[in-house]
């Protein structure tokens, strides 16, 4: 059965659709610029909302060393996701010091960068593979070439990112089998704004996938 994550949730009615519809995971952004941007203290209360409903992943973007260290106490997630320029000796650190599942965000522009990609097999549990970054680091809305990923031979797990929607959703899982699929900005009526029936037909989407 493949994994669901919903992410920029900012709302505890948000959070209860989620794993309503059978989610996995849900992502808390913490990254000023971004439409999904919750503070650390409002992560902290859906954090705590979901408890252990639900795995929570908090989405950070190329924070020093004292924002990160601050983020995982306020907020206790189960898995940190990094959405930035981070080496991967920044995420074997982090993995090694809090004992957190380490997510690592990566563009993917074309088979070079699938290729490169592979410096983080060692320093992350997962590699979610979104749309290259623009303006904003994810949460564009925008897709990529999935058969870069089609027969690519994987050393660690992944995920796909960018751009699905309850109506694509299936397509890509059909194009790449991917184990897990992230969706942000294609659940919602407005930039940060969730829409539940979106989130509900984006997870039926997907389990209609895994019956079939």
């Amino acid at each position: 059965m493949k994994n669901i994550k919903i992410c920029g949730l900012s709302t505890e009615a948000a959070i209860d659709t989620a794993i309503d519809a059978g989610a996995t995971h849900i992502g808390l952004v913490h990254f000023p610029k971004s439409p999904r941007h919750v503070s650390l203290e409002r992560a902290a209360e859906l954090r705590r909302y979901a408890a252990d409903r639900i795995k929570t992943v908090l989405l950070l973007v190329n924070a020093d060393a004292h924002l990160t260290g601050l983020a995982i106490t306020k907020v206790k997630p189960d898995i940190i996701q990094f959405h930035g320029s981070e080496t991967p000796a920044w995420l074997r650190a982090i993995r090694d010091k809090t004992r957190l599942g380490v997510w690592k965000a990566v563009g993917l522009r074309d088979a070079g960068t699938l290729e490169r990609s592979a410096r983080y097999h060692d320093a992350a549990d997962l590699l979610l593979f979104d749309a290259p970054a623009k303006a904003l680091p994810g949460g564009t809305g925008a897709s990529f070439d999935w058969s870069l990923l089609a027969d690519h031979q994987h050393k660690v797990d992944w995920g796909l990112a960018g751009g699905l929607t309850p109506d694509t959703v299936g397509e890509a899982l059909a194009a790449t089998n991917a184990s897990l699929v992230d969706v942000s900005s294609g659940v919602e009526s407005a930039p940060g704004v969730k829409d539940m029936d979106k989130i509900r037909a984006f997870c039926q989407a997907v389990r209609e996938f895994d019956r079939h």
